[in-house]
C-alpha cells in the first residue's frame, strides 16, 4: 500500500488511535546507538569537569530565559 494511502487512512482514525500508531512507529525506529550514547556521556563528563575546574562558569537559568523573552 502506498505511503500516501496509509497516511490518509491514519488521518481518518480517532486521535487515540493516531497516537498509538505514532508511538508504534517510533518504537520501531528508535534504536539506541551506543557510539552516540558514548559520545554524549563523554561530552557531559568533559563539561562537568570544565565547570568544576573553573574553565567555564554557569549562567543562572533566569538570565538565559530573560535573553530570549519577547518584550
Amino acid at each position: 500500500m502506498p505511503t500516501e494511502d496509509l497516511l490518509e487512512k491514519a488521518k481518518s482514525l480517532p486521535a487515540a488511535q493516531q497516537l498509538e500508531l505514532v508511538e508504534g512507529l517510533l518504537d520501531v525506529l528508535d534504536h539506541p546507538d551506543t557510539a552516540v550514547d558514548a559520545a554524549w556521556a563523554k561530552e557531559a563528563k568533559d563539561r562537568l569537569s570544565a565547570y568544576r575546574s573553573g574553565q567555564v562558569r554557569a549562567i543562572p537559568l533566569e538570565d538565559v530565559l530573560a535573553k530570549y523573552r519577547v518584550r
